[in-house]
C-alpha cells in the first residue's frame, strides 16, 4: 500500500507537468488588417523592394548626429526606466516558475513550557513539561489543468511586451534626437540666412542713404532700406531663442542638465543633415514583427489569452500533496533520538462549488479583455500602416516643395542682383529694390525651413516603421550605472546580463513543447 502510494504521488505531478491537460485556449495570432503594398507613389525615392536599414542614422552620414544617438542610449532615463520593468518582467517570470514546484515549504521550530492545572477532571502526573519541535512543512498543488504552465505562459508573453515596450521608447527617444538635431540646424541655417540677408539689406541702406545725401533719391528710399533691414534684424534674436530651447529639448533626451548649443554640438556649424537618394520602406507586413508597439499589442494578447485558462482551472478541483517530518521532544538532549521522530502525509483535494457564478463570471471577464485587447491590436496595425502613409506622403512632398523652393531662391537672387544693379544706375526707385529683396529673405528661409522639413519627414518615416532598436538588440538593457546601483541594493544574479534571455524567452515561446521546456529550466535556474 505504501508503495502504491507514493507510486500515485510521483505520477500524478509528472502527468501534470508533462503538458497532457492543458484547460483553456491554445493562443493563436489573430488575422491582423494588413494591405498587400503601400499606396502606389511612383517616386525613384521610395524603394518598397529593400528591408528599411536597422541604424537608420547613418544615412544622414553626419558624425555628430551618431555621436548624439549613442549618448541618448547610454543616458536617457526614460530608457533606463523601461530597461527597468523588463527586468521587473523577468523576475516576475520567475516567481510564476516556482508555483511549479511545492509551493509551501518551510523549516518551522518552537519551544514552549507547559503548566497544567490540578484542577481538572483527570490530573496528569507532572504538570509542568517542555515541549521541542523541529521539522520541515510542505504543501504542494499539483499543476492538473496546467494552471500554473499558464501562468508562466502568461509571464513570457509579459516579459517580450516589457522587451517591446522597452524598444518602442527606444525607437522615439532615437527619433526625437535626431529630429531636435535637424531642428536645430534648420534653425542655424535660418539664422545664416537672416545675417546674410541683413548684411545684403544693409549695403541697400547705405546706397539709399548715399544718393538720398548727394540728392539723387528723395528720404523715403533709405526709410524703406532701414524698414526691411530692421525687421530682418528683428528675426535674429527670435531664432536665435529657439536654437537654444531646442538645445535644452535635446539635453533632457540626452540625460544631462540643459546646455548650450556649442556644448552639445560644438562651434562647427554643419549643413542640415540630407537624407539618402532612397529610401526602403519594405512591405507592410514587416510591421508585425518591426515596429514594437504592434509586438506589444500581440503579446499582451497572449498573455491575457493565458489568464482565460488561469480562471477556468477555478472551475476544477485542486489536488495538493501535503506533508511534515518533525521531531517532538520534551527537552533538547532527546530530540534526536529515533524515538522522536513524527509525521504525516498525504493528498488533498479542494473544489469551489456552489460559487455562485463567481467563477463563471471571472472566466468571462478575462475572454471579454482579451477580446477588447484583439480590438486593441487590430487598431495598432491600422495605425502603423496610417502612420508609415502619412510620413511617406510627407517626405515625398517635402522633396517636390524644396526641389521648387530651389529654383525659386536661384532666380530670385537674380532679381536682387538686377535690381540693385539698376538702382545705382538711377534706372529705377527702390522699391522695387525693396520688393525683390523681402522675396528673397522670404524664399530663402522657407528654402531652409523646407530641407529641414524633409530630413524631419525622413525620420518620422523610420519611426513609423519600427526602425532603430536593431542595432542595439542582445544588448542589455540597462546601463552600468543603473546596474550598479541594483546590484549593491540586491542580487540579481544574471538577469542584469545581456538580453539574450528575452531571446530565449521568444524562442520558448514560437518552439515545440519540448523546447519550451528547456528554456523555463534554463532560464530559471540563475534566479535563485
Amino acid at each position: 500500500m505504501l508503495r502504491r502510494a507514493l507510486g500515485l504521488a510521483l505520477a500524478v505531478p509528472l502527468l501534470a507537468a508533462s503538458g497532457c491537460m492543458m484547460i483553456g485556449p491554445d493562443y493563436q495570432r489573430p488575422r491582423a488588417p494588413l494591405a498587400q503594398a503601400w499606396i502606389d507613389r511612383a517616386e525613384p525615392a521610395i524603394s518598397r523592394q529593400a528591408e528599411p536599414i536597422g541604424a537608420w542614422w547613418e544615412s544622414f552620414d553626419d558624425p555628430t548626429l551618431s555621436d548624439l544617438i549613442a549618448q541618448a542610449y547610454r543616458q536617457n532615463p526614460s530608457l533606463q526606466a523601461a530597461g527597468v520593468r523588463v527586468l521587473e518582467a523577468q523576475a516576475r517570470r520567475g516567481i510564476a516558475i516556482g508555483t511549479l514546484f511545492p509551493q509551501g515549504q518551510a523549516l518551522v521550530g518552537s519551544y514552549s513550557r507547559v503548566l497544567q492545572s490540578k484542577n481538572i477532571a483527570i490530573p496528569v502526573p507532572d504538570r509542568s513539561f517542555g515541549d521541542l519541535v523541529l521539522g520541515f512543512d510542505a504543501a504542494w498543488e499539483l499543476d492538473i489543468w496546467g494552471r500554473f504552465r499558464r501562468g508562466i505562459e502568461a509571464a513570457d508573453a509579459d516579459v517580450l511586451a516589457a522587451v517591446a515596450s522597452y524598444d518602442d521608447v527606444l525607437v522615439s527617444l532615437l527619433a526625437e534626437v535626431a529630429a531636435n538635431y535637424v531642428q536645430i540646424r534648420t534653425l542655424q541655417q535660418e539664422l545664416a540666412v537672416a545675417q546674410q540677408n541683413a548684411q545684403l539689406q544693409r549695403n541697400s541702406y547705405d546706397i539709399a542713404r548715399v544718393r538720398y545725401d548727394e540728392g539723387a533719391a528723395t528720404a523715403l528710399d533709405p526709410a524703406q532700406a532701414a524698414t526691411l533691414l530692421y525687421d530682418t534684424e528683428a528675426r535674429i534674436p527670435a531664432i536665435e531663442a529657439r536654437i537654444e530651447g531646442t538645445a535644452s529639448t535635446l539635453s533632457v533626451l540626452l540625460g544631462v542638465p540643459p546646455r548650450r548649443v556649442q556644448d552639445l554640438l560644438g562651434d562647427a556649424q554643419r549643413p542640415i543633415p540630407s537624407p539618402a537618394t532612397e529610401v526602403a520602406v519594405g512591405i507592410p507586413a514587416d510591421l508585425l514583427r518591426r515596429r514594437p508597439d504592434v509586438r506589444r499589442a500581440e503579446r499582451l494578447l497572449a498573455s491575457q489569452s493565458a489568464r482565460i485558462g488561469i480562471a477556468k482551472s477555478d472551475l476544477l478541483p485542486h489536488l495538493s500533496l501535503v506533508g511534515e517530518i518533525a521531531l517532538n521532544a520534551e527537552s533538547a538532549r532527546d530530540l534526536f533520538e529515533g524515538k522522536s521522530a513524527r509525521g504525516f502525509g498525504g493528498p488533498t483535494f479542494r473544489w469551489d462549488i456552489l460559487n455562485y457564478g463567481r467563477i463563471t463570471n471571472n472566466v468571462r471577464v478575462q475572454d471579454a479583455r482579451y477580446q477588447a485587447l484583439v480590438g486593441d491590436y487590430e487598431t495598432t496595425v491600422l495605425r502603423a500602416q496610417a502612420d508609415v502613409e502619412s510620413a511617406m506622403a510627407a517626405y515625398l512632398g517635402a522633396i517636390r516643395r524644396t526641389a521648387s523652393l530651389t529654383e525659386s531662391v536661384v532666380a530670385a537672387q537674380k532679381a536682387v542682383d538686377v535690381v540693385s544693379e539698376q538702382y545705382r544706375e538711377g534706372a529705377i526707385d527702390f522699391t522695387a529694390v525693396l520688393l525683390a529683396q523681402d522675396f528673397l529673405v522670404t524664399q530663402e528661409s522657407t528654402l531652409a525651413t523646407s530641407r529641414g522639413e524633409v530630413a524631419l519627414a525622413l525620420v518620422a518615416t523610420y519611426k513609423a516603421l519600427g526602425g532603430g532598436w536593431e542595432p542595439f538588440e542582445g544588448r542589455s538593457v540597462v546601463g552600468q550605472d543603473t546596474a550598479e546601483q541594483m546590484r549593491a541594493r540586491t542580487r540579481w544574479g544574471a538577469l542584469l546580463g545581456e538580453r539574450e534571455q528575452a531571446a530565449g524567452i521568444e524562442a520558448a515561446s514560437t518552439g515545440t513543447e519540448s523546447d519550451r521546456g528547456w528554456w523555463r529550466w534554463r532560464w530559471w535556474w540563475p534566479q535563485w
